[in-house]
């Protein structure tokens, strides 16, 4: 038997369709897009640490987290970056390595930056909350 083959029927074929999908929108630069078509309304989006200016590091609902992609966008610069393959976790979970090279449009400061999503996923295959652990180096 295949690696893999085992623990196919242990992994939710709407999640980890829903882990693909996300991963190519990723690829292609359709984050927003990814946003109104795989996540729940009310998902919850928790960064490792507070954004500027806010008291909390988790957004609510899919309004925030768009507006968390925005504040992204409009204060770096992307010259290259790098989506990984999904790696699927049970029938609920899916993660995803970020690899980023950035410069702060603020301070003009260029880094590069491995980031690891984790989406959690309702039964239907919708996120319902993201998190994102990063290396501190």
């Amino acid at each position: 038997m295949p690696q893999g083959s085992r623990h196919q029927s242990f992994i939710n074929q709407k999640v980890k369709a829903t882990a693909h999908k996300l991963v190519r929108y990723c690829r292609e630069g359709r984050e927003t897009e990814g946003l109104e078509a795989f996540y729940a309304p009310d998902a919850i989006s928790v960064e490792a640490m507070p954004m500027p200016g806010e008291e909390s590091n988790e957004m609510k609902g899919v309004d925030a987290i768009k507006a968390k992609h925005e504040w992204w966008r409009s204060n770096f610069e992307v010259h290259d970056a790098s989506v990984s393959h999904p790696f699927m976790h049970g029938n609920d979970r899916f993660s995803v390595i970020f690899e980023m090279d950035v410069t702060n449009r603020m301070d003009g400061t260029r880094t590069k930056m491995t980031e690891v999503g984790v989406y959690h996923c309702n039964p239907e295959g919708q996120i319902i909350r993201e998190e994102f652990f990063y290396n501190p180096e």
